[in-house]
């Protein structure tokens, strides 16, 4: 099997908001994950990256919110998109004055 891109989008929430999804199913796990899937989904504000989730290799599953990073546990990529935008719905909600 070959990587297949499951996922590629580009959500504008505002004038200077938008996320970028990306999704792939691998043949094997990235080092330090225990799934086949390869994901990055960053949520942007002003320039900014506000909200990212990612696998990079060795890293495994985790997401950044702000400026502080925390393990993910994944479990399926609607799962991972869901919880990315109660993120991203939490960090407007937190951030909605500045």
């Amino acid at each position: 099997m070959k990587a297949v891109e499951l996922l590629r989008t580009r959500i504008t929430y505002a004038e200077d908001a938008f996320a970028e999804l990306v999704l792939w199913q691998l043949p094997k796990a990235v080092v330090g994950s225990t799934h086949r899937y390869k994901y990055r989904l960053a949520y942007v504000v002003k320039g900014e990256c506000v909200v990212r989730y990612d696998n990079e290799g060795g890293k495994g599953d985790h997401r950044h919110i702000a400026d502080k990073q925390q393990s993910y546990v994944f479990t399926t990529p609607e799962q991972l998109i869901t919880d990315f935008e109660r993120d991203i719905a939490r960090w407007n909600h937190e951030n909605r004055n500045s």
